[in-house]
Order: structure tokens, then sequence, then C-alpha cells
């Protein structure tokens, strides 16, 4: 590691939106390693090769919060280009499996995938800043969410949005799991912390746990 590189947060990350309907994406790295992982690759592959190039990462896991379409559709070129492993709950293989489908079902360009490398399982250590896998069902079966507890960082996927949350009216949604995956989870964690959601702005936890009309601690 150089003296300028030494100045620098170990823990690397941005997010950004990608793909049809502007999912969240995050890549999130390691300075001192140089591995990385891709949250929700939803699209714009040479974005986010762009973004591994620029900070000298290489990409060893991709994961993802769930398996609709604008979460996955970029995970198989992105593992095509790097060889990073694929993650996935084994609650939305059936999603991940039906991606095609989803793809005519939204009227966008028809994509395969390959089968996930792994499985992510509650509690599962990322090995990538301190994080942790959650598995926080409600939005879909195999919903999780990744918590970076030494950067005060929430990716939540499409489980709880600012001021809203994920729908639950499409196949495995339920809006009682939702809810008591937000209350008891996530509205558990410091509530300091950042939130990354699947769509739009962040929020923090604090802001969700007095202002979100739908789930309140």
């Amino acid at each position: 590691m150089t003296a300028s590189e030494s100045k620098q947060p170990r823990i690397f990350y941005e997010r950004f939106p990608v793909g049809p309907l502007q999912c969240n994406c995050v890549v999130m790295g390691d300075r001192f390693t140089k591995k990385a992982l891709v949250i929700d690759p939803g699209g714009d592959t040479e974005k986010i090769l762009g973004i591994l190039r620029r900070e000298s990462l290489t990409l060893t896991q991709i994961i993802h919060t769930h398996a609709h379409l604008d979460h996955i559709l970029a995970s198989g070129v992105l593992k095509e280009q790097t060889g990073a492993a694929l993650y996935l709950h084994k609650g939305d293989r059936f999603l991940w499996d039906a991606v095609e489908q989803q793809c005519q079902m939204f009227g966008v360009p028809v994509t395969s995938l390959p089968d996930p490398d792994f499985e992510l399982v509650d509690e599962q250590d990322l090995h990538c800043g301190n994080g942790v896998c959650l598995h926080t069902p409600g939005h879909t079966p195999g919903s999780v969410s990744f918590w970076f507890e030494d950067e005060k960082l929430l990716v939540a996927g499409d489980t709880l949005f600012r001021r809203g949350v994920g729908r639950t009216d499409l196949p495995g949604g339920s809006f009682e799991e939702l809810q008591k995956s937000i209350a008891e989870r996530l509205f558990s964690l410091d509530d300091s912390a950042t939130v990354i959601t699947g769509h739009g702005p962040d929020t923090t936890l604090a802001e969700e746990m007095s202002e979100n009309p739908f789930v309140r601690a």
C-alpha cells in the first residue's frame, strides 16, 4: 500500500443506479486486500467494471438482496468477465430460475443466468467490511439485507425504502413478514446507520424508525 493509499479509509464503497429500473448497485472493496464484492448488479456492467478498475480492486463475490430481475440482470455477464462467485439465498431460487419469464413480464430484453455458486444464509460473514448477511423475508421469501457494522451501513434491497417498504403483492411476498423483518431485524441495528435502499435515495434507520408510515419502532 502506498503512502497516499494509507491515508484513505480501508473500506471503499460506492452506490449508483443501474439497469432499466434503476436499482441501486453497490461496489464495496477492501483497499488492503484489494478484494471486492458487488451487490445487486442489475445492469450497466461496464460502469461496474470501470469502478473496479479505477480502485484497483478484484471482484470475488457477486451478492444479491433478492432475485427480482432488476437486481440480477448483469450478474451472469459480470461473473463471465471477472470469474467472481454468485451468491443468492435459497428462498429466491425460484425467481432466479424464472428470470427469462420476469424479463418478458416487464418488457425488457430476455436474459439468461448461470446457476448461483453458493447460498447466502442468515448471519453469514461476507469477508469484506466486517459485513454480515441478514435474512429479511417479506418482499420475497429469500430477501436479505447486508449489515456493515464498522461502516454503520445497511444495504436493505427492496425491504426498506425512504418512507416506504417493498411491495409484497408479487409471488412469495408477505406484508406481515416484511413488517417483522424490519421491526425485529433492521430496527435492532444502530439507528445512526445509513440505509442504501433498493431504489431511490439513502436514508437512516433513525429516520425510518420515527417517520416511516408503514412500520415504526
